[in-house]
């Protein structure tokens, strides 16, 4: 999975508090010219921007789902974003977990562990500027 090829990124977890990795991410996406879309269920903006309550409610040409939940939540969304046919799931460190794992391994859909989506992306201004 390339970072650079993403221009649109759903993030599952995306949250108004400044102090969690929700809100860090979602700003440093921002800033790096992504178009992003939160997804949690309990806001309906976050940021300015509208909150989606689920992934079924996305657009079907987001590139990537960034997840920054907890595994059992994690794995719960990765069904729904499966199911509604997403093929590219990217899992925060400490969002993945092997039952998630065996369960893409499974059903055949790209996925990323272990690498945070702000180090993949950091160099990111500079495709912008090219």
């Amino acid at each position: 999975m390339n970072p650079k090829e993403f221009r649109k990124i759903a993030l599952v977890g995306a949250s108004e508090n400044p102090a969690k990795y929700g809100n860090i991410i979602l700003k440093d996406l921002l800033r790096k010219g992504f178009e992003v879309l939160p997804v949690n269920p309990n806001h309906d903006e976050i940021e300015g921007l509208k909150c989606y309550k689920s992934v079924k409610e996305l657009p079907r040409d987001v590139d990537v789902i960034v997840f920054v939940v907890p595994p059992k939540v994690g794995l719960q969304v990765a069904k729904e974003a499966v199911e509604a046919g997403f093929k590219r799931l990217w899992f925060q460190p400490g969002a993945e977990s092997e039952e998630i794992r065996e369960f893409l391994e499974r059903v055949g859909v790209e996925y990323s562990f272990e690498k945070c989506i702000m180090v993949e992306t950091s160099d990111r201004k500079l495709f912008l500027e090219v």
